[in-house]
């Protein structure tokens, strides 16, 4: 069961990406991010209430609760980075950085969790990264992304969300998946308007084109909906095969990024595609 978690969680991590990049041309990615967790907060909450998992609420260790935190920060840290990054950039760049992140979430489970790395693991971080290193390569003639800053962002999502995967691995250990989404979720949602504020940037909010909002929204609702599969993957399978299906989500992503932006592939970066694809086979094999 917790395979085809999985498999709806990277669905709906593909989708998310192309909501988020049409509610993001004209409205401050900080501002979207915090918006939208708004909606994954009444979102993951629903769920918990609707499968009762609120009711432990109260016999969770303060143990649980630091990892919990710890999650929650990383995610959050994580999405602020990501969503800036896909205003820069080019969803094709943007998402193969992002999705690197498998290659420190392995290597992360290895060294606190113990889960093993085989030589197929190995075999397949190889091609996952020379994939996402053909695919980030730019053409002389693009100029859909603004200097290297997008990057940047996108690398530093990739190690915020990799550290979530560990955290989040560690802080449901003896707390109900929905309630472990919705509680991290808190942290996310206080962090994402905490960093609004500081920047001054809540003046931004009725500046916010009401289409682009619309999409905003249902980016989270996405979202939401792929925490919930996550999490409760994680529940029951171990993170580092669960984190390879996870990023799967690239192909979802690269077709609707297609259809809705017109954004192509090279032949090179269909190659490096098909080598992250391959990649993450590889480890679901070992």
């Amino acid at each position: 069961m917790w395979l085809l978690f999985a498999a709806g969680s990277a669905f709906f991590a593909g989708v998310t990406a192309i909501l988020a990049k049409c509610g993001i041309r004209e409205t401050d990615s900080d501002i979207a991010t915090a918006i939208r967790t708004i909606i994954v907060l009444a979102f993951s909450w629903l769920m918990a209430f609707l499968t009762g998992s609120q009711e432990g609420l109260t016999a969770i260790p303060s143990a649980i609760w630091f990892f919990l935190i710890l999650s929650g920060l990383s995610t959050g840290a994580s999405w602020l980075c990501y969503f800036r990054a896909l205003q820069l950039g080019s969803i094709n760049k943007v998402v193969p950085v992002d999705k690197s992140s498998i290659v420190l979430t392995i290597l992360l489970a290895f060294l606190f969790l113990g889960e093993p790395i085989s030589v197929w693991k190995l075999a397949g971080l190889a091609a996952i990264s020379t994939g996402t290193w053909m695919m980030i390569q730019r053409k002389e003639d693009d100029r859909e992304t603004k200097g290297n800053a997008w990057f940047i962002y996108a690398a530093l999502s990739a190690l915020f969300a990799s550290l979530t995967s560990i955290f989040g691995k560690i802080g449901i250990n003896g707390v109900e998946s929905n309630l472990g989404t919705a509680l991290r979720t808190g942290v996310v949602l206080l962090m994402a308007w905490l960093v609004v504020f500081l920047q001054k940037k809540q003046r931004l909010i009725i500046q916010i084109p009401r289409r682009e909002f619309w999409f905003i929204c249902l980016s989270g609702v996405a979202t939401g909906a792929s925490w919930l599969c996550y999490y409760r993957a994680l529940k029951s399978g171990p993170a580092s095969v669960i984190a390879p299906i996870d990023k799967l989500s690239i192909l979802v992503t690269i077709a609707f990024s297609r259809l809705v932006f017109g954004e192509r592939l090279s032949k090179r970066a269909a190659a490096g595609l098909t080598g992250i694809v391959a990649g993450t086979l590889l480890m679901l094999v070992g």
